[in-house]
């Protein structure tokens, strides 16, 4: 018989359920995560979207066409769309994060294709991999920004382009453009950054970029010039064509030189400098200090204009800056005011010499006897320029100053009007002369001579003469008749002139001989002159001794002692 047990005793069996993921929803977790995390770092890396307004999106292509900078991606074109006023178009952009401290209100956008921009090619790259939107911000902190306007050709310098700008001043801008190179001592230095549009009502301000180490070689007095161009001359020695380069000629191009011994400082950032049309023009307008003057001439100035020379001596030492016409009422007169400026140390030392200053010292050639006067170098051209001439007989005048103005006495004498004066006195002379009346009295003249010589009295001359003439032939005729016979006997003359003349030669060798310097006869005589000389002068003794003792004949010399 089995035991009983109880079914409280018995031990309980509890069931427990395992919750498990299906292995099936691993898949679309892994999936879901890197989703997330790609989305994530999609985010993190994204940079804010900006809009560039072009003339025209040629070459730009929606979710294509990339920003980069230094070829380095900054983002991606996502849509492009027309403005509301159809003017332009509005690229939106998607940047990076890494462009976000770059997109300031100095950044500079730009489409990059191939084109011919300053004289170089650019964009080459793109005709594989398509144009894209080039960008150059800058170092200095600006204000960050987010719509941005586009330029249509890309910048002429790179935002690390170490260097100088310059703004030079110009009455015209000629074939200067963007780009256009700047020269020194036939070395490319520079470039043209521009000109301002708001100042082409007077002139032209251009933006000049100068490249360091060479900055430093521009100073305050130092000169800029237009390089455009050919410059073509005729002088003595043949045809001079000067030109600073090949793209120069193409672009336009602007040189600049300065002193070997500068005395003024180097130039600061966008230092104002005046752009000369030529190289010689600013080479004339030279280094260091400059005397404006005027001069007053009462006088015609035809053929004298702007930029005509000034000389001294036959140099150039300026040019004409204005001409116009002014009224005085003191001297009630309209006079011609001509404007120029000279350069102060044209005259090497002299400054140094008087130890005066250049007013000083252009009073002091005033009072010496400089004058301005009007010439006219070619009178071909009739062009005139401004010399100012030394004239010791000038009357006395004194250097007047108007504010910072320097009137220099004009003269009238001397140069091509002193030229035109005389003529035109030559001229009134002549014409003051009466032809009418001289006229007449010609006439008179002739009439009296025609009647003397289609008159009687010359008639008669005439005659008288012809038979004077009739007779003198017969008498020549007669002498010739008688002189006939005494002609034919001339060489019987001639053979005893001869003979005569052998016969005379021959005695005068005689007496040559007998009586001759080697003759014996002049040496006896030579001879006997000391015994006649000696004998003269016992005869001169015995006549004295006789006038003073006549007693002496009788008695004989008395031995005295004592004549």
């Amino acid at each position: 018989m089995t035991d009983h047990i109880e079914p409280a005793n018995l031990p309980t069996a509890e069931a427990h359920r395992r919750r498990r993921i299906p292995l099936v929803w691993i898949i679309p977790i892994l999936t879901g995560l890197i989703a997330a995390w790609l989305a994530w770092d999609t985010f993190s890396q994204r940079g804010p979207t900006i809009t560039i307004a072009f003339d025209s999106a040629a070459g730009l292509t929606a979710g294509q066409s990339q920003l980069k900078y230094r070829n380095v991606v900054m983002g991606t074109v996502k849509t492009i769309a027309i403005a509301p006023d159809l003017s332009h178009v509005i690229v939106t952009v998607e940047t990076v994060r890494e462009a976000e401290a770059l997109l300031t209100d100095q950044t500079i956008f730009w489409v990059v294709k191939p084109q011919l921009f300053a004289g170089n090619v650019t964009g080459l790259d793109t005709l594989l991999s398509g144009s894209y939107i080039g960008m150059r911000p800058v170092k200095e902190k600006g204000a960050s920004q987010r719509s941005f306007t586009g330029q249509r050709d890309p910048p002429v310098l790179q935002a690390s382009a170490k260097g100088t700008t310059y703004r030079l001043n110009s009455k015209r801008l000629g074939s200067i453009s963007l780009g256009s190179p700047v020269y020194f001592r036939d070395l490319e230095v520079g470039t043209v950054l521009g000109w301002d549009v708001g100042d082409l009502a007077s002139d032209v301000t251009i933006h000049t970029f100068v490249r360091e180490p060479y900055d430093k070689y521009v100073h305050e007095d130092t000169l800029f010039w237009n390089a455009s161009g050919i410059s073509i001359k005729l002088t003595s020695g043949g045809v001079d064509v000067q030109f600073e380069s090949l793209r120069a000629v193409l672009l336009g191009g602007i040189a600049f030189d300065t002193s070997s011994y500068p005395k003024s400082p180097v130039a600061p950032q966008h230092f104002h400098f005046p752009l000369y049309a030529s190289q010689e023009v600013a080479k004339s307008a030279g280094f260091g200090r400059q005397l404006q003057l005027v001069s007053n001439f009462s006088g015609s100035v035809a053929g004298l204009s702007v930029g005509a020379d000034v000389t001294l001596y036959g140099l150039k030492v300026g040019e004409v800056t204005d001409v116009s016409l002014v009224y005085q009422p003191k001297q009630d007169r309209i006079v011609a005011p001509v404007h120029y400026r000279i350069e102060a140390d044209r005259i090497t030392g002299i400054s140094a010499a008087q130890g005066l200053a250049p007013g000083a010292l252009a009073a002091e050639m005033v009072k010496r006897g400089l004058r301005a006067t009007l010439q006219a170098p070619s009178l071909i051209t009739g062009q005139k320029i401004v010399a100012l001439e030394m004239m010791p007989d000038a009357p006395p005048a004194e250097l007047e100053v108007d504010g910072n103005l320097y009137v220099v006495p004009s003269s009238e004498v001397g140069g091509f009007d002193s030229i035109t004066r005389s003529a035109n006195e030559l001229l009134s002379k002549i014409n003051r002369i009466d032809f009418d009346q001289i006229g007449r009295s010609l006439a008179g003249s002739f009439k009296g001579l025609d009647g003397i010589v289609n008159g009687p009295q010359l008639k008669k001359t005439l005659a008288a003469l012809e038979s004077t003439m009739v007779e003198a032939q017969d008498v020549l005729r007669k002498l010739d008749d008688g002189a006939t016979p005494a002609l034919k006997r001339l060489p019987d003359i001639a053979v005893q002139l001869q003979d005569s003349l052998t016969k005379a030669n021959r005695l005068i060798g005689s007496l040559d001989k007998g009586y001759g310097d080697q003759s014996k006869f002049l040496r006896d005589i030579d001879r006997l002159m000391p015994q006649i000389t000696e004998t003269a002068r016992s005869i001169r003794a015995l006549s004295d001794l006789l006038a003073r003792h006549p007693e002496a004949l009788i008695k004989g010399r008395t031995n005295t002692g004592k004549e």
